[in-house]
């Protein structure tokens, strides 16, 4: 029986519009383990009330990071099993940045930059009905400025947010170099992740501080166009 992938519709002409939910549907197909994906508008009933979350054989698990490692225990590493400890650490730092401060920084950009929220309140609510399409947006918006002042990204002024996102760009760009992918000559985890984010970043419709940020490094948009041939053919 497949694995099932819960998580969102595709948008923005990417496989996904949520980078955690593209880094697992990533990692699924560079592992080659099979699943299915079913998609949901709605993430309240989901565990953690977020998504992804997937069902395996009825072992149902949420957050991308806890179902990776459920996966890799139960299936084994077949893409890090060639890092040695110090690779797995510098791994794991790249990931926590692009996870832990650069997302926040592309939320941002997504909900309250004008530019952003345009082509954010489209594609997520452009369907809705005309009562829903004029309540459900701000609500929506409202619980994410909520996460991002928590977070503690969103107490600060655009401008610092996007100089923030705008140097972890720069640190991934320069930390890719010239290699085909993030570790090196062979894909790993780091890979889902750093390309479900920088895909979310570069190829979507629209303007912004940190698309043109990154589009200074051809270098990022090669590998976005790499991992998708690769694994989006």
């Amino acid at each position: 029986m497949a694995l099932k992938l819960y998580q969102f519709p595709a948008a923005l002409g990417l496989p996904n519009a949520s980078p955690f939910c593209m880094k697992l549907e990533t990692y699924l197909r560079m592992t080659g383990l099979p699943f299915e994906v079913r998609s949901v508008t709605d993430p309240r009933r989901a565990p953690k009330g977020k998504l992804p979350y997937i069902d395996d054989g009825g072992t149902v698990l949420a957050d991308s990071n806890l179902i990776l490692d459920y996966l890799k225990g139960r299936y084994g590493d077949p893409l890090d099993d060639w890092l040695d400890a110090e690779q797995r650490a510098i791994a794991l730092a790249v990931q926590r940045l692009i996870e832990e401060d650069l997302y926040w920084a592309l939320l941002y950009w997504r909900w309250f930059d004008p530019e952003g929220w345009k082509m954010t309140r489209e594609a997520f609510f452009g369907t809705l009905p005309g009562p829903l399409k004029a309540i459900v947006p701000n609500l929506a918006r409202r619980g994410i400025g909520k996460e991002l002042w928590g977070h503690g990204m969103g107490r600060h002024r655009p401008e610092e947010i996007f100089a923030i996102g705008m140097k972890d760009l720069t640190a991934v760009a320069d930390f890719l170099g010239r290699k085909p992918f993030m570790m090196g000559e062979r894909p790993s985890t780091l890979d889902a992740v750093a390309y479900a984010t920088l895909a979310n970043t570069i190829a979507v419709p629209g303007d912004g501080p940190l698309k043109r940020h990154a589009l200074q490094y051809p270098r990022l948009a090669d590998y976005c166009g790499r991992m998708r041939q690769r694994y989006y053919p």
